[in-house]
């Protein structure tokens, strides 16, 4: 699979593993239970987006969707949807973090090492925040900045 390929597959649950540098944690609780519910009534309705893992013996590394594992494993469900997508550690990261950041109920902490794994994978690529939409390191977002982080 060339690394800009994208592919739609079900894949075991057993296969999948969460991103190394996830800065976000998977918390039970009522959001939880409400996920579990929804996916148990509906399904899952958004693929978790994989990679392969740089030994493909070992499975996949979820880079978005570890909420929607968790609540699958909790379900026992044997295999979910996925897009299978071929990237580089940084674009990983980078990724992780986008996809998250979005989510109402995230912890300074997770935010502030969120956007920390970013600037330091943006960096590996040669650019900078300014280069990818940020105006400066003082606004990180439209309604943060790098000083309330």
């Amino acid at each position: 699979m060339k690394k800009t390929e994208r592919k739609a597959a079900v894949i075991p649950v057993k296969d999948l593993h969460p991103f190394g540098g996830n800065p976000y944690k998977v918390r039970e609780g009522e959001e939880m239970d409400a996920l579990a519910e929804s996916i148990q009534e509906r399904g899952i309705l958004a693929p978790l987006i994989v990679r392969p893992m740089a030994d493909a013996a070992m499975g996949y590394e979820v880079i978005s969707g570890h909420r929607r594992l968790a609540a699958c494993q909790r379900l026992d469900m044997e295999s979910v949807p996925v897009i299978v997508q071929p990237m580089s550690d940084d674009e990983a990261a980078i990724a992780v973090v986008d996809a998250n950041l979005q989510r109402e109920h995230i912890l300074p902490s997770e935010k502030a090492f969120a956007y920390k794994m970013k600037m330091e994978a943006l960096s590996h690529q040669g650019q900078t925040c300014g280069q990818v939409g940020h105006k400066s390191r003082d606004t990180i977002s439209e309604d943060e900045s790098g000083r309330q982080v």
